[in-house]
C-alpha cells in the first residue's frame, strides 16, 4: 500500500480546562486503510475523534484532514467526510428512504438513494419508519447515511455497538466491501475481534496517549504466549505441582500454579511448548486442558490499560 496519509497529527493536544484529554498525539491514517482506534472509556479517543471531524479546535499541535485543517477549514473538508455516529437521531417518524432522501438534499454529489439502499440490503425496508426498524437495520441506515455523499474519509463510532453477533458480522462485511472500493475507515470501537478482523493497523490509547500503534500482528508482538495444563500422573486427583517442578524454559516470562493448573507465560511458544511435552512424556504424566496460543490483541489492550502513568508518560 502506498503511503499517502489522508489524516496527519502531529503532536495534537486537547484540553477541558486543566484536565488534557489528548496529550501530544502523532498519527497518521493512509488512504485506502482502516485504523483501528482502541482505548477504554476516558482513554481520550472520543476528544481525538472530535479533533479529526473538525468539532472543536486542537490547543497544540497540528492536524491536517484531506490536506487541510479541519476545525478553521471545515467547509474544505465537509464534503469528503461521511461520519457514522453511535446513535444518528433522525425522526423515528420518517420512513427509511425519507431518511435518506432529506440527508442527501444536504449533500453536494450525493449517490442515487436507491443504489445506496440496495448497498445496504435496505430496499425492502425503504418504506418502513425508522423507529420500526431493528437494531441491526438501523445500523445498516446510519452506515448507508455515512457514505451517502461518496466520502473520501469514513469515520465509524462504534458502528455495532449493541448488536447481535449476526448483525454485527454483517456489518463487517459491509465495511470489508468498502474497503475494497478503496474507502479509507477510521474505527472506534470496544469490541478488539472487530478490530482484529478489519483493521488494517491499530492504535490503542491510554490516557490521552498513543501507547502503541501498528498492524495487530506489531502490537501483540511485545506480549507473551501463554501454556496451560493441569497435570495428572495417572488415573484420580491432579498432580500437585510448584513452579520449581516446571522444566527450564528459555522464553519464561513468567509461570504459576493455582488450584492445580499450570500457567506458563513465554516469549518461545514453540520452543518451551515442546519442552514441557517431552518433560510431560519423560515423567509419565498427561496434560488435561491443554492450551498453548499466541499473545491476542486482547491481551495486549488489557497490558497497556492497565499500566501506570509513569509508564505512559514515559
Amino acid at each position: 500500500m502506498t503511503f499517502e496519509p489522508i489524516v496527519s497529527l502531529r503532536g495534537v493536544r486537547r484540553r477541558y480546562g486543566p484536565f488534557e484529554a489528548v496529550r501530544g498525539v502523532d498519527l497518521d491514517l493512509r488512504r485506502g486503510e482502516l485504523l483501528a482506534l482502541l482505548g477504554t472509556n476516558g482513554a481520550g479517543k472520543t476528544s481525538l475523534v472530535e479533533l479529526v471531524e473538525g468539532l472543536a479546535p486542537a490547543d497544540a499541535g497540528q492536524i491536517r484532514v484531506l490536506g487541510h485543517d479541519p476545525y478553521r477549514e471545515r467547509s474544505r473538508i465537509v464534503g469528503g467526510l461521511g461520519v457514522m455516529l453511535q446513535e444518528a437521531g433522525f425522526s423515528s417518524d420518517l420512513t427509511t428512504v425519507e431518511t435518506m432522501r432529506m440527508w442527501a438534499g444536504t449533500l453536494a454529489r450525493p449517490r442515487p438513494v436507491d443504489e445506496v439502499l440496495a448497498d445496504l440490503a435496505l430496499t425492502s425496508r425503504a418504506d418502513v419508519r425508522v423507529g420500526s426498524l431493528s437494531g441491526g437495520e438501523r445500523r445498516r441506515l446510519d452506515l448507508a447515511l455515512a457514505i451517502l455523499g461518496h466520502p473520501e474519509l469514513l469515520v465509524l463510532d462504534e458502528p455495532t455497538t449493541g448488536l447481535d453477533p449476526e448483525s454485527r458480522r454483517a456489518v463487517w462485511r459491509l465495511v470489508r466491501g468498502l474497503l475494497e472500493d478503496g474507502a479509507t475507515v477510521l474505527l472506534t470501537t470496544h469490541y478488539l475481534e472487530e478490530a482484529e478482523e478489519l483493521a488494517d493497523r491499530v492504535a490503542i490509547m491510554r490516557a490521552g496517549r498513543v501507547v502503541r500503534e501498528g498492524t495487530v500482528a506489531e502490537a501483540v508482538a511485545a506480549e507473551p504466549a501463554r501454556i496451560e495444563f493441569v497435570p495428572h500422573d495417572g488415573p484420580g486427583a491432579t498432580l500437585r505441582l510448584t513452579t520449581t517442578d516446571l522444566p527450564a524454559m528459555p522464553g519464561l516470562v513468567h509461570a504459576d500454579v493455582d488450584r492445580g493448573r499450570v500457567r506458563v507465560r513465554t516469549s518461545a511458544l514453540q520452543e518451551d511448548l515442546e519442552i514441557v511435552l517431552t518433560w510431560a512424556r519423560e515423567h509419565g504424566l498427561r496434560l488435561e486442558e491443554l492450551e498453548a496460543r499466541s499473545a491476542s490483541l486482547e491481551q495486549a489492550f488489557l497490558s497497556l490499560a492497565e499500566g501506570t502513568d509513569e509508564e505512559v508518560a514515559a
